[in-house]
C-alpha cells in the first residue's frame, strides 16, 4: 500500500514540476515582449513563472536586473498563489530598480517616487512594498490626489522578507537582513537585523559569516 502511495506522489511531483517547466517554456518569452513593448528593462536570464501584473505610468522607470524569478501562476510555488505578480509605477518620475537574483512570488511593489531594491533579495508570498500612503490622513485634504505623502523605500543587498509582509514609505532595510513572516515594517532596520511583528521589531542583530567577495 506505502508503495503506491509513494508511486502517486511520485507522478504528482513530477506533474507539478513539468507544468510550471510548460509554463516557463511557453508564455516567458512572451512576458518579455510585452515588457519590451511596455518600455521596462529587463536584464538577462529573467523568469517568470506566470503572467505578472505590470504597468509603468508614463516618464517613468522599471528596471529589472539579471537572473530575476517572479512567481505568479497559481501553482508556481507549494505554497499556492492568491494573486499574480504586480508591479507598478504610479507617477510621472517614479521608480522601480530590481537588481540582479531577485526572487519573489505574489509579491506587489507600488512606486509613486521610488522603489531600490538591492542584489540576492529574496521576498516571500504576497508581500508588498508601498512608498506612498495612497490617501492623506487628514480628512481634510483626503480627497486631494495632489498631495499623498510617499517616500521612496529601499531594500539593501541580501535581504530575505518573509510571506505577508508589508513594508511601508520611507523604509530602509539594511543588508544581510531578515523580516519574518507576517510583519508589518513602519521602521528602518540596521543591517544584519532579524526582526518581526507588528509593528515590526529587532530581535538580533547578526554577525553573519559572509563569504569574501
Amino acid at each position: 500500500m506505502n508503495n503506491n502511495f509513494d508511486i502517486i506522489s511520485w507522478f504528482f511531483e513530477r506533474l507539478f514540476r513539468y507544468r510550471n517547466r510548460c509554463n516557463i517554456l511557453v508564455f516567458n518569452y512572451l512576458i518579455h515582449f510585452f515588457c519590451y513593448i511596455k518600455g521596462v528593462k529587463i536584464g538577462k536570464k529573467v523568469v517568470f513563472n506566470g503572467f505578472p501584473v505590470i504597468r509603468r505610468y508614463e516618464n517613468s522607470d522599471i528596471s529589472i536586473g539579471d537572473c530575476c524569478r517572479f512567481n505568479s501562476a497559481k501553482n508556481s510555488v507549494p505554497i499556492g498563489l492568491q494573486r499574480r505578480c504586480t508591479i507598478v509605477t504610479l507617477r510621472k518620475k517614479s521608480e522601480i530598480i530590481i537588481g540582479d537574483n531577485f526572487g519573489g512570488s505574489g509579491i506587489t511593489l507600488l512606486a509613486a517616487i521610488k522603489i531600490k531594491i538591492g542584489n540576492n533579495v529574496m521576498i516571500g508570498a504576497h508581500s508588498m512594498i508601498f512608498d506612498t500612503d495612497f490617501h492623506h490622513s487628514d480628512p481634510n485634504k483626503r480627497q486631494d490626489r495632489t498631495d499623498i505623502p510617499a517616500r521612496p523605500v529601499v531594500i539593501e543587498d541580501n535581504v530575505f522578507i518573509g510571506a505577508n509582509c508589508t513594508i511601508l514609505k520611507g523604509i530602509t532595510i539594511g543588508e544581510n537582513s531578515v523580516i519574518g513572516a507576517n510583519s508589518v515594517v513602519i521602521n528602518s532596520m540596521p543591517k544584519n537585523s532579524i526582526a518581526i511583528g507588528n509593528p515590526c521589531k529587532i530581535v538580533i542583530i547578526k554577525n553573519w559569516n559572509l563569504p569574501a567577495t
